[in-house]
């Protein structure tokens, strides 16, 4: 999978739009609001919760499908 392509999407908890996501930037978001993780674990984990139509939140910032 390509790093620059959308592969999720993300909305920060103080804004009212969703934004498609690139891996890189999904991966520098984990590493920001959650430092001490596994950040390639988590991200699999989310593009996995967020296949069930869930929506996660992680810190700060909120992940969903595309």
């Amino acid at each position: 999978m390509s790093e620059n392509v959308p592969v999720i999407q993300t909305q920060f908890i103080d804004e009212k739009r969703w934004v498609p996501t690139s891996q890189k930037d999904a991966l520098r978001i984990i590493l920001d609001e959650m430092p001490q993780t596994d950040a390639e674990a988590t991200l699999a984990y989310l593009i996995g919760e967020t296949r069930k139509g869930k929506t996660v939140t992680l810190g700060g910032c909120r992940f969903k499908a595309l």
